[in-house]
């Protein structure tokens, strides 16, 4: 039995591949629409950028202190922390052996004395019969040469004694400078030997009110650093806190540590509440240029590559930037193209760079792809959950 005649057979037919055709556009449609955008506008706005770098903090001037004789400690008169002025006794050698020294070198002296004075008769006698054609010209000639070994050996004994008397002295360490005992490196008792290298008893930090940062920065940052720019830093012991100085020398003399080469920079710091402590390690961000009011672009359109589905205006996607420029991508024609632009850009920190020249306010640049689905509204527009990041 018939359902339908023929006539309504050809009716449905028709329908049917119309609505086929209909579902194929719309497909087409969809997928030809390309992703979906991520944009941001250009805008005015401020440029700080800065130059990290790691580094210790240490003492203008921190003075080791040593001996200069061996023997043992007979007493410490200063410890850690404790503020000494210049001059003052901070140790003491067991002087018995220097003070035997200087007695046996006194003697020695009186001794070279006597034998002086002895040779100085001896010799004008020997002139004096010389003279009276009662002695030999070879007697008077020789006593004269033991004169001359006498007052020699008088001037000897008593450098000796000099050096005796030097050593005593030694036994008694006084600071060299004012400022704060920051190190102790012996106990009393101990045995200290200065054969090859002066043993050292302390370390003295003359004034830690004021102090530096020697900070490592890398080859690839250290020329836009330059003396005089301002900086901050922080330290774990006070992680709520930003301390401030100054860059006062870029040494060019370079360190190479696992083929990663650094410059060293030293860092003037205040630190007059002296909460900053000697061989605390700083964090140190130098402000290398600062700009105020200038149009930015956000980094993320200077990264951003276009996926392999995009399509562009006529001067195509890969055009190459001039030498010396930037490149970012702007929508076109209806929100379904994009435009390859080169920029100039100057100055950048961690969002935001400097633009110099090829854009204007409130252009709209991509910063990114979202998706690839056109019914999930515009082809452009802010991400899901509010505006892009600017």
């Amino acid at each position: 039995m018939r359902l339908f005649s023929p006539c309504v057979r050809r009716v449905c037919g028709c329908v049917l591949a119309g609505l086929a055709a209909v579902w194929l556009g719309a497909c087409r449609s969809k997928t030809s629409a390309g992703p979906l955008y991520q944009l941001a506008a250009v805008k005015r706005g401020d440029i700080t950028q800065v130059v990290t770098a790691s580094g210790t903090l240490s003492a203008l001037v921190s003075v080791d202190v040593g001996s200069q004789i061996s023997g043992r400690i007979q007493s410490l008169k200063v410890d850690f922390n404790s503020q000494v002025k210049k001059g003052q006794i901070i140790a003491e050698i067991e002087p018995v052996i220097y003070k035997a020294a200087v007695d046996q070198s006194t003697g020695e002296l009186e001794s070279a004395r006597a034998a002086l004075q002895l040779a100085s008769l001896t010799a004008q006698r020997k002139r004096e019969l010389v003279e009276k054609k009662a002695g030999t010209q070879a007697d008077a000639d020789k006593a004269d040469a033991e004169l001359a070994q006498a007052r020699a050996a008088v001037t000897i004994k008593q450098a000796q004694l000099e050096k005796a008397r030097a050593d005593l002295d030694h036994c008694l360490i006084e600071a060299p400078v004012d400022g704060i005992v920051i190190s102790r490196k012996v106990d009393t008792g101990q045995t200290v030997a200065a054969v090859m290298t002066t043993p050292v008893l302390y370390t003295i930090a003359q004034d830690i009110t004021k102090m530096h940062i020697i900070a490592a920065v890398s080859e690839a940052d250290i020329g836009q650093v330059a003396v005089g720019q301002g900086m901050h830093f922080a330290v774990d012991a006070f992680p709520d806190e930003v301390f401030h100085g100054t860059v006062s020398q870029v040494r060019k003399s370079a360190t190479t540590t696992n083929n990663v080469v650094t410059y060293d920079t030293v860092i003037d710091v205040e630190n007059p509440e002296q909460k900053l402590f000697p061989g605390m390690t700083a964090e140190v961000s130098i402000t290398v240029a600062e700009r105020r009011n200038v149009l930015t672009v956000p980094n993320l359109a200077l990264r951003f590559a276009p996926p392999a589905e995009a399509r562009f205006a006529q001067q195509g996607g890969n055009d190459s930037p001039a030498r010396g420029k930037r490149t970012v991508y702007l929508p076109e024609q209806g929100a379904r193209v994009l435009r390859l632009v080169s920029i100039q850009t100057g100055a950048t920190d961690s969002l935001n760079a400097e633009v110099i020249g090829g854009l204007k306010d409130n252009d709209q640049v991509v910063i990114g792809t979202l998706a690839s689905e056109a019914g999930k509204g515009g082809l452009f527009g802010p991400p899901p959950g509010g505006a892009p990041p600017q």
